[in-house]
């Protein structure tokens, strides 16, 4: 599988990991992610919203009670893999440097140190960094940056959709907490 960075810099890096069976890939598709959580650590959403080639789209979203934004972030990209029905040709485009620098800068160097940083110290999330190196695994992935809250539309929209996400999780917790304080 190689993954390659695009940010709104004219730099991109490539890296090659483990290499996945070469099947036909499906695509292009795009999907935009966002992750969500206040407080931080607190409630926490995410979402993607996938496109296909023909410009039909698909948005999905979910929520954890007790995470953090990393983990959101983690988890819109997760899922927006996950939700591809056969290898592809994929974009995933998000406005967190923590996912796409880490998925073309860091897990490889992470990967060869056994799971530790530079420093020596385990990596922070690795269940979910195992999780996405095996969920970009089928698929030919380019990861691309945009500037959060800005004039990407598509980004404001899967950030408002894992803002839904996290404040439908928050109101949730609170009606659980209000139940607990009379029964």
């Amino acid at each position: 599988m190689t993954l390659i960075v695009s940010t709104a810099e004219p730099t991109s890096t490539t890296t090659d990991l483990p290499a996945a069976p070469a099947p036909e890939l499906g695509g292009p598709v795009k999907i935009w992610t966002d992750g969500s959580c206040r407080p931080n650590p607190g409630a926490g959403g995410w979402a993607a919203i996938l496109q296909g080639p023909n410009g039909a789209e698909r948005p999905i979203k979910g929520s954890e009670p007790d995470t953090t934004n990393n983990r959101m972030e983690l988890r819109a990209a997760i899922q927006g893999l996950k939700a591809l029905k056969r290898p592809c040709r994929v974009t995933v485009i998000g406005d967190s440097e923590y996912v796409s620098l880490g998925m073309t800068a860091w897990v490889p160097k992470w990967i060869a140190a056994g799971w530790r940083t530079a420093k020596g110290r385990p990596v922070e999330n690795r269940d979910l960094w195992e999780e996405l190196v095996a969920a970009a695994g089928p698929h030919d992935v380019t990861w691309q940056w945009t500037r959060g809250h800005a004039s990407d539309a598509m980004n404001n929209r899967a950030d408002a959709l894992a803002n839904a996400a996290r404040e439908k999780m928050a109101r949730q917790q609170a009606s659980r907490q209000d139940v607990a304080g009379v029964l």
